[in-house]
């Protein structure tokens, strides 16, 4: 899950660094996605003292992630207009300072899953911090274009992690929603990396649009696409939701498609940004119709 971040304000304190390396806006999707999956675990409210701890364990693994991210890329982000800002490509925080931030967020997050949630849900957001950290960030993006569709696994996990706070058990309705993330993520991350393709030239990354083109790229937006719009009906075929759920997935569905459409047929930066942007309302409101649907239609449960 990846969006453009705030630039913090110059001479912010050493705080405001260290909360910058966390990537905010992408844990708050992030933790969003896992609240959905704890929501949609329980037929009522969930036990609000496990949902709490779920939420503030999986933040803090999430935004551990995000600091290590900062650490390996802080050269490859002091290229990019998009990233330079960061603090760790400006130098403003160590290497050392970073590591054992990430390191302290990880273990405090571990632990409090552990302790006051269940050990699955631990290992398994231990398992998206590797996933996304190593596998992801060290392994994958420097080696193939194919990196976001790979390393995307780690970034449809967290509507898992919260049905498993709350099952501790990973069911088909979780797989559901981790199939529904995981598929988005293509048309999502390649929109940006479409109007942003001068970053990621400079940067040496082999991003799609690099080595294989931006109309090729786009016809992938448009496929990922179609076959998301029939991963989201899967809910509905499923009785995990009712009408409201498919009605809302159809319609937003729809819009994603003509963009995508429009995209491949009539490119412009303008529209690829439109078209990323479109894409976090889009899954923001898809999982939002599914929570009212799930609270309107609990006999589905």
């Amino acid at each position: 899950m990846s969006q453009t971040l705030a630039t913090p304000a110059p001479g912010a304190s050493r705080w405001a660094q260290y909360y910058a390396l966390t990537k905010p806006r992408v844990v708050q999707l992030i933790v969003f996605c896992a609240l959905i999956g704890m929501l949609l675990a329980e037929p009522g409210w969930p036990d609000l003292r496990v949902a709490g701890a779920a939420v503030l364990g999986i933040w803090l693994v999430a935004s551990a992630a995000a600091a290590f991210n900062c650490l390996v890329e802080q050269h490859i982000d002091a290229k990019m207009a998009r990233t330079a800002w960061r603090p760790t490509a400006k130098g403003e925080l160590s290497s050392a300072q970073t590591l054992l931030f990430s390191i302290l967020l990880c273990a405090a997050g571990s632990a409090l899953l552990y302790l006051w949630v269940n050990p699955l849900t631990m290992w398994l957001t231990f398992a998206t911090f590797i996933g996304y950290a190593v596998i992801y960030t060290l392994l994958l993006k420097p080696m193939t274009p194919q990196n976001i569709v790979i390393g995307g696994a780690s970034g449809a996990m967290p509507p898992v992690l919260g049905w498993a706070a709350m099952r501790n058990d990973v069911g088909p309705e979780a797989l559901m929603l981790f199939l529904i993330i995981f598929l988005w993520t293509p048309p999502h991350f390649w929109a940006l990396a479409l109007y942003r393709a001068e970053d990621y030239r400079k940067s040496g990354l082999p991003m799609l649009p690099i080595t294989h083109g931006a109309e090729f790229t786009r016809l992938q937006v448009l496929l990922y696409t179609l076959v998301l719009f029939a991963a989201t009906l899967l809910p509905f075929v499923y009785r995990m939701s009712g009408w409201i759920y498919l009605c809302s997935a159809v319609v937003l569905g729809l819009v994603f498609m003509a963009y995508a459409l429009q995209l491949w047929r009539d490119y412009s930066d303008a529209l690829a940004r439109r078209t990323f942007r479109y894409s976090i309302l889009y899954l923001s409101l898809l999982f939002s119709a599914l929570l009212i649907d799930h609270y309107l239609n609990p006999w589905l449960t």
